[in-house]
């Protein structure tokens, strides 16, 4: 009866040693496809907050253009060539923190507000 008995005990061991971690792959799993849902789910987001994000040239450009300036205007205000205005916008070089100070107060935003959208 002892041996029977110790039989079925570790017979019923070893049946939760197989399910336990079946169990936790399941979960696993289950896990794993509700992650990928959401993110195939999130691709329009993605999408879309790749289409906004521009480069600082391209903010720049289009904050002279809003505010109606030429590049000649803005290096004669900013104390530098006209060229550097157009390497900033063209992407080939970045404005010195002093001058994005500047370009801020030129076209009457924060720095905040221009470098919100750089990618």
């Amino acid at each position: 009866m002892e041996i029977a008995m110790s039989t079925t005990i570790f017979a019923i061991i070893n049946l939760f040693l197989l399910i336990i971690p079946m169990a936790v792959m399941i979960y696993i799993a289950v896990l794993l496809i509700k992650a990928l849902k959401k993110y195939l789910a999130s691709k329009d987001v993605r999408e879309e907050q790749a289409t906004v994000k521009r480069t600082l040239g391209e903010i720049l450009k289009a904050q002279r253009v809003h505010c109606k300036m030429t590049q000649e205007f803005v290096a004669e205000r900013l104390g530098v060539s006209r060229q550097a205005v157009s390497k900033w916008e063209n992407g080939t070089s970045d404005p010195s923190t002093s001058n994005l100070l500047a370009l801020a107060k030129l076209y009457e935003i924060s720095v905040e507000e221009l470098l919100k959208e750089v990618q």
